[in-house]
């Protein structure tokens, strides 16, 4: 199917939300939730064929289609609200998240446990170093205010998190308390920065390839350490 897009509204400012398969209604959306730079693919991705229900990606606030907030001020902690709103407008998802999206798909998943069904973290641009370490490698030499996407000060003030790597763990210990699934969170990537490493190492997040991830939240029993 073509690429069908609405708007919703988180605060002021309209998120691009894109439907890239309808589904057959048996069962919630998946959700994709793009890296830092980034925006929502045009179609389909392969790796979401086994997904029965409909297939949305979100340009997150100052990506894609969505609006640019003047002034920048971006968080990890803001763009929750981004999806928060996909859940008011959609209900239950199922998350995939590349790079800064799977940070902001843990954090949602740890907020929000009776909406998202399960998040899968995988590879793309986002958040790395902290303290001494170097950030993201994605520089910019966009004029920020511009109203361009991305925007110029997503990329500078989202390319790194001071914060440690249990603060990542508080998350996911809130996602396995309150998920009513046995295995909430499942790893995709091999590029994995300290909050990722963390994250991993606990015993009850399953690793997985990215088709195999998604097709264990259809059915749970594929899922395997």
């Amino acid at each position: 199917m073509t690429r069908r897009t609405e708007f919703l509204a988180n605060g002021l400012l309209r998120l691009a939300l894109h439907t890239l398969a309808e589904g057959d209604g048996t069962t919630h959306p998946l959700l994709l939730v793009h890296g830092l730079g980034e925006q929502s693919p045009m179609a389909r991705p392969e790796w979401t064929e086994s997904w029965p229900g409909a297939v949305l990606a979100l340009d997150l606030t100052g990506h894609g289609e969505s609006d640019v907030p003047v002034g920048g001020g971006y968080m990890p902690e803001t763009l929750m609200a981004d999806v928060d709103a996909v859940l008011a407008s959609r209900g239950p998802v199922t998350i995939v998240g590349r790079g800064l999206g799977a940070w902001i798909a843990l954090l949602i998943a740890g907020a929000r446990t009776s909406l998202v069904r399960g998040v899968v973290l995988a590879d793309g641009s986002g958040l790395a170093g902290g303290g001494p370490h170097p950030p993201s490698p994605y520089v910019t030499v966009l004029d920020p205010g511009t109203g361009v996407t991305p925007d110029a000060y997503a990329l500078v003030e989202l390319s790194r998190d001071v914060r440690p790597p249990d603060y990542a763990l508080d998350y996911l210990r809130f996602a396995l308390e309150e998920s009513e699934l046995e295995t909430p969170v499942i790893v995709a990537a091999r590029i994995r920065p300290e909050w990722l490493v963390a994250i991993s190492s606990d015993v009850s997040v399953v690793e997985a390839s990215l088709a195999d991830a998604v097709a264990a939240f259809v059915d749970p029993s594929l899922a395997t350490r």
